[in-house]
């Protein structure tokens, strides 16, 4: 822990605050021996950023995909619709621990979500004080919240969850998200749990840097064309919405060919047989996001094979933070002709 002390002439002297307080140290009393386990702190840490990375352009992307809907971009009855015109993207915690705290400061900063948009459930409000100040409502009442919500995190306890699936399952909203932290605990245990479909549950990697794993993209994709399909929004509609907004992020070098950038299709999301009778007004099914996590979709097919799609996505996320990647950044994040397996698609950004 350092810190930077002024002396009378002007002079700055770095000084170690904890010289001499070694009692003070994170690795004080860990014996020797046991001391190549520290780096699981910094390994900790990494997988805290990436999870909070991952949700914060989870919520950008939901926030354009309103804005686009609720701003009159969209044609026929979407825009003609004024109830379309006032709704909020509410966000709700709950857990209040180490995570629920970082990821409710990371999203009001980053996303930004405003404060009476976002609320935190906790089993013990009064020790988030810090965000109460800043206006966010801190209470215990998690049917309450998942009531009120249009994305839910789940920042508890495995040994919490099973009484929380039995307190929110019957609030929950169809098309509410639930985005689950707990790694312990399998999509399809919590399906079960929550007698619910739409359900995202993240894999991180811990690899040098963020990983975007295909898994993860594929269904939080899918989580939007539900969010669509909850509006009787057409398919048409929303492959125009998802090109213009998520696949409008070009490298420098594929400006001047824009044509032959990637434009998502219907058989990118369903099967072609199923695609072929498919009517132009009708909006996509209802897709089962456990089922999306846990088996190959056409989604994932597509996505393993085109290079350029994965690139596209990974500078639509790398924008999302105010990071421009270079064409040598974009080199070391998938060196051009890789074969399109595991090791290409869970692409990187540091």
């Amino acid at each position: 822990m350092w810190d930077l002390l002024q002396r009378g002439d002007g002079v700055v002297l770095e000084m170690d605050l904890l010289e001499g307080l070694e009692t003070l140290k994170f690795e004080y009393g860990v014996p020797e021996e046991d001391r190549t386990w520290l780096f699981l702190q910094g390994r900790s840490r990494g997988l805290t950023i990436e999870a909070c990375a991952h949700a914060t352009f989870f919520c950008k992307l939901f926030q354009i995909l309103r804005q686009a809907v609720f701003g009159h971009h969209l044609s026929g009855r979407v825009a003609s619709d004024p109830s379309f015109t006032h709704e909020k993207f509410n966000v709700g915690i709950i857990g209040g621990g180490h995570l629920g705290k970082q990821l409710a400061h990371v999203l009001l900063q980053l996303v930004p979500i405003p404060t009476e948009n976002l609320r935190i459930s906790s089993r013990r409000p009064e020790a988030l004080g810090d965000l109460q100040k800043l206006g966010v409502q801190c209470f215990y009442h998690n049917a309450y919240l998942v009531s009120w919500a249009n994305v839910v995190f789940l920042c508890c306890l495995p040994s919490q969850l099973p009484n929380i699936c039995m307190e929110i399952q019957n609030s929950l909203d169809k098309a509410c998200v639930v985005y689950s932290f707990v790694a312990a605990i399998p999509v399809s245990r919590l399906k079960l749990l929550l007698n619910h479909t739409n359900i995202l549950r993240p894999q991180y990697q811990c690899a040098g840097g963020i990983t975007l794993n295909i898994k993860w993209l594929e269904g939080m994709l899918y989580a939007v064309l539900n969010i669509c399909t909850a509006k009787e929004i057409s398919h048409v509609q929303v492959l125009q919405l998802l090109n213009d907004h998520f696949l409008s992020v070009h490298f420098e070098d594929c400006e001047k060919e824009k044509a032959s950038c990637p434009k998502f299709q219907l058989t990118d999301f369903i099967s072609k047989t199923y695609a072929k009778s498919f009517p132009l007004r009708r909006p996509f099914p209802w897709f089962d996001l456990t089922a999306v996590q846990l088996k190959e979709t056409p989604f994932s097919q597509h996505l393993a094979a085109s290079p350029a799609l994965q690139d596209h996505l990974t500078h639509l996320y790398c924008r999302s933070f105010g990071v421009s990647l270079t064409k040598e950044d974009r080199q070391e994040v998938s060196a051009p002709g890789s074969p399109p397996n595991k090791e290409r698609t869970d692409t990187h950004a540091a």
